[in-house]
């Protein structure tokens, strides 16, 4: 039998250290949704950084700093959109399910698979093959 939580048991564990931290340094009240938002957005360009000179950004080319900076930006985005969420009452576990539902009928398989394209190109002209990365093959927007 694993030991390991489940996963929305870790983001409450997560929001719980997370409300702690900020409470016990009286930060809270700075934590406005804009404040929290833009934080979010700076953080995400702090990761993307270690990646901007890289001749490909494929993780061989990562060296062991880099591979812990990447991980530290990747904790602060984290951190942010917990708190974030947190704040405006988004339940990130739900959110999530129901993002993947609603992209599970933008992306039918039959019409998805492998290509990047964004999901208003399948109603033009479903029938082309294109593996152009247009929609940077994340989880849809």
């Amino acid at each position: 039998m694993s030991t390991r939580q489940e996963p929305i048991s870790d983001l409450i564990e997560l929001r719980d250290i997370i409300r702690q931290f900020s409470g016990e340094r009286d930060w809270l009240r700075f934590h406005t949704p804009k404040n929290l938002a833009m934080a979010l957005s700076v953080e995400a360009a702090e990761l993307m950084e270690h990646f901007q000179w890289l001749p490909t950004g494929a993780d061989h080319e990562l060296d062991a700093a880099g591979r812990e900076g990447i991980r530290h930006e990747m904790a602060d985005v984290l951190v942010y959109l917990i708190q974030l969420a947190d704040h405006v009452g988004v339940d990130l576990h739900s959110a999530v399910l129901e993002k993947i539902e609603l992209n599970r009928r933008k992306y039918p398989v039959e019409l998805a698979r492998g290509s990047s394209r964004k999901y208003t190109a399948y109603s033009a002209d479903s029938g082309k093959d294109d593996t152009t990365n247009h929609n940077g093959g994340g989880s849809g927007g």
